[in-house]
């Protein structure tokens, strides 16, 4: 079955309640959300009822609880260490995250691994597996790191980078992998030939590692690492390629979240995208529609 969905939000008056009925507004049937503002440190406390009467409804509409997932705040970073004060912050703030997914329920949370701000690559997959190893291991949570455009000094645009944090993390039970098509293409992977892409990542890292799929296409030409993400079919990576990639069997049980940019930043397209995803036709004036209707 497909499994398909997008970010969502989470607001403070109806929390994972809210997120679940915006994913279902969608004709979604899985979803990703931030607990909190993905920018600051603000997190409002969870209403155990919300989350109740979200997993009933979420029961009844027949979605995979398993397969929610959180995506941790952009102010965590783990690779960077010449602070040592914000390398303490980013490690006790994603501990609390994973107490959050904890209290939630839910599985799984994707993490940036982080950039090294100039202290090198080498020290910056330390650090991060550092980090990693001083969190898991008290946590039934999974985190997936995410694969990277290669912008600036991110680390995790290869999958060696991936591998290497993998192999330093003691607890391989709950470490995977989230990838994003748009950063693939952007790092340089061509994605176009995407059974070829999962030989290579299978070879290096394990297939069984991907827990999400970030389905994005990309403003930018491949090996731009510019990470700027497009809307499904009207980037550089094309319709046919993303649904290569959406229904290819091997990843059938993985959840795909849409993270495409707003239609004049302010309408979100997920319910027409994933429409054209359902129905596997790309529809070159959906742009135009959704527009005429703001």
């Amino acid at each position: 079955m497909l499994l398909i969905g997008s970010h969502v939000g989470f607001n403070k008056k109806e929390q994972l309640l809210g997120s679940l009925k915006e994913a279902l507004s969608y004709g979604a049937n899985t979803f990703m959300f931030y607990t909190g503002a993905p920018q600051n440190t603000v997190r409002n406390k969870l209403e155990n009822f919300l989350t109740e009467e979200a997993k009933k409804l979420m029961e009844q509409e027949k979605i995979d609880y398993t397969k929610v997932i959180v995506h941790a705040p952009y102010i965590i970073n783990l690779a960077n260490d010449q602070d040592p004060d914000k390398f303490t912050f980013a490690v006790n703030f994603l501990k609390g995250e994973l107490e959050r997914c904890e209290q939630l329920g839910i599985k799984s949370i994707v993490l940036h691994p982080g950039s090294h701000v100039g202290c090198g690559v080498e020290r910056g997959i330390a650090n991060i597996i550092k980090g990693l190893n001083m969190i898991l291991g008290q946590t039934n949570v999974t985190i997936l790191l995410e694969t990277m455009a290669g912008k600036g000094t991110e680390i995790g645009s290869k999958l060696e980078e991936i591998k290497e944090i993998i192999d330093g993390v003691l607890d391989k039970k709950h470490i995977g992998v989230c990838i994003d098509t748009c950063h693939l293409s952007d790092a340089g992977y061509d994605i176009e030939n995407f059974s070829g892409f999962l030989d290579e990542f299978d070879k290096i890292i394990g297939i069984d590692k991907i827990g999400c799929v970030h389905v994005n296409d990309s403003k930018n030409p491949v090996g731009s690492h510019k990470d700027r993400h497009e809307n499904i079919g009207f980037g550089t990576i094309g319709f046919n390629t993303l649904i290569n990639i959406i229904y290819n069997e091997k990843l059938e049980d993985v959840p795909k979240i849409l993270e495409t940019p707003y239609v004049e930043r302010q309408y979100a397209p997920y319910k027409y995208e994933i429409e054209m995803i359902r129905n596997k036709t790309f529809d070159e004036k959906l742009l135009e529609k959704i527009k005429s209707q703001i």
